[in-house]
């Protein structure tokens, strides 16, 4: 099977272990910053549809793959932890469990005053 995917440092020894051989290639920067990015939604796919009992090793799988994302791009937990209060006190959090349904557009305000005759052209 091929895979071309990004994964954890002993998955390798895993495999072996396992009696199975397997190929891997060490990528680039520019190409590990995208396979981390891409593999931030693979496991924010699985934690959608985990099952309970599953939840909360793939809610870690994402928190590992978002450690490895900020220090590849050199961003400290720190950082992303302040920004996330900071964004938690502008906007707030997700307690209140609100589903935003539609945004009704304003309508402009027509004007309230009729042109006079004097501002009106005859065509």
């Amino acid at each position: 099977m091929e895979y071309c995917k990004l994964i954890r440092d002993f998955i390798p020894d895993i495999i072996s272990a396992s009696g199975r051989r397997c190929e891997t290639r060490v990528l680039g920067e520019q190409a590990y910053q995208d396979a981390l990015r891409e593999k931030l939604v693979e496991e924010a796919l699985e934690v959608k549809s985990a099952p309970l009992a599953e939840l909360a090793i793939e809610l870690a799988d994402v928190l590992e793959v978002i450690a490895a994302l900020a220090t590849a791009h050199g961003i400290r937990m720190e950082e992303i932890q302040q920004l996330q209060a900071a964004r938690r006190q502008e906007r707030g959090g997700f307690q209140a469990q609100l589903q935003l349904l539609k945004i009704h557009e304003e309508k402009p305000q027509q004007p309230t005053h009729t042109p006079s005759k004097s501002n009106q052209h005859e065509h």
